[in-house]
This record gives structure tokens, sequence and C-alpha cells, in this order.
């Protein structure tokens, strides 16, 4: 008979195995895509190309240098990615549809699981753009943050700073990486509560005190707008 009190089984492990399931998906479509969507980067640019045509010029380094001729180029291309998430969010067969091709926890429903790609792809494109590398863990942390449907204001308040808007990843830039780890270790457990079921949200009460305010609710096109938004707020040309 297997001890239900065990470790294995205790409802603060379930929570860190399913939160830390949810934070790999993250970094896996900013990174290289999920199913058959490609991953910010590789999305950024194909949009940027088809807004700037034969004045594209394909960028091979990580972080993409904003040149000031582009800027409304860049505008244009976000505004484009915006537009196309939100579409994709509130089709719940496309969005239930992402859901099928990733292997996620129990507590994280189909239809969840897409709406998380969706918008963390967003977010991370978003960055990209705006000149910012997503495989950095402090721009890393910040878009699973907007992901996860945090305001400027709400984000600043979990890293730890009060800062305004323009300058705030100034700011997170020089946190060290330690605390950067524990912040994004809270972002994976606001993810959950934010994008699991009911279940996963009653074991996250048992097993963790503070999940930062974030239930659980539907996540459709008006709420991929409103990360689209705040991406560029977080995320501002430097």
């Amino acid at each position: 008979m297997t001890d239900k009190s065990s470790p294995e089984e205790s409802p603060t492990n379930v929570a860190d195995k399913a939160s830390g399931q949810l934070l790999k998906l993250v970094g896996k479509v900013i990174d290289t895509g999920v199913g058959p969507l490609t991953g910010s980067v590789t999305w950024a640019e194909d949009r940027l190309a088809r807004v700037q045509g034969t004045r594209y010029e394909l960028n091979s380094d990580p972080v993409r240098k904003v040149r000031p001729y582009e800027q409304d180029d860049i505008d244009k291309a976000i505004k484009r990615l915006i537009l196309e998430s939100v579409e994709a969010a509130s089709v719940n067969g496309f969005v239930t549809g992402i859901g099928g091709f990733i292997a996620m926890p129990v507590t994280v429903p189909a239809n969840m699981a897409g709406a998380l790609v969706i918008n963390a792809r967003l977010a991370g494109a978003i960055a990209y753009l705006r000149g910012y590398d997503p495989q950095d863990p402090h721009v890393r942390t910040v878009a699973t943050l907007v992901a996860v449907g945090s305001n400027t204001q709400q984000i600043a308040k979990t890293i730890g700073i009060k800062v305004g808007e323009k300058v705030a990843m100034q700011a997170i830039k020089k946190i060290p990486m330690v605390v950067i780890r524990e912040i994004n270790k809270k972002a994976g457990f606001m993810l959950l509560a934010k994008y699991g079921t009911k279940r996963s949200v009653v074991t996250l009460a048992k097993g963790i005190p503070l999940v930062g305010g974030v239930v659980g609710g539907a996540v459709d096109g008006t709420m991929t707008g409103v990360i689209g938004k705040t991406a560029k707020s977080m995320f501002p040309l430097e």
C-alpha cells in the first residue's frame, strides 16, 4: 500500500513538478516552438520580413539590433504578432489543437496549455523584436510573468522593484541570478494557478501558501491582447 504522506506524493512536490513542466513549456515555445508553432525568434523574423519585403536583412545574432529606420517596421510587425495571437486564442478549436501536441501534467487541460503557448510565444517575440535576448534568464523570467497575465505594476512587485515602466528592464538586469531563479520558481507556481484546473489550484493552496493572487480562469483573445500590450511596456526600445 502506498504511503500517501510520502514526499513523492505531497502537494508541494506535485505543485513543484507541474509548475516546473510549465516553465519548460514556456522555454520550449520561445526557443524552438511547440507542435505546429515555430519559436518566438523565427516567428518574429518571418513577420518582420513580410513587413519589410526587399528591405529585410536576416539577423544571425541572438539579439536583434534595432536600427533607427526600422522602428516603424518593428511596430507594424509587433501589431501583426498580437493580432495573429488574439485570433488564435479566440478560436477554441485552434488552442485545443495546439494543446494536443504538448505532453503536459494532468493538472493542465489541453486548451489551457495551448493558450499558454500562444501567450508565451508572443511575449518572447515582442522582447526579441525590441532588442532583447530571449535566452537571457532575466528576459525569460519577465516574459514568463507577462504570459501569466500580470500587468507592469504586478511584475515589478513580484520581482521586488519600484521603478517606472521605461526603466524596469534596466533594473531587472541588475538582479543577481540567485534571485532571478527564485522569482522564476514563483512564476512557475503562478502559471500553474492561472492555466491549471481547479484541482491544480487546490493543490497549490495546500502546498504553497502564497500564489501571488493569481487564480485559475478562462484565457481568451482579450487576455492575449492585454498580454501583448504588457509585453510592449516591459520590453521598450532602448
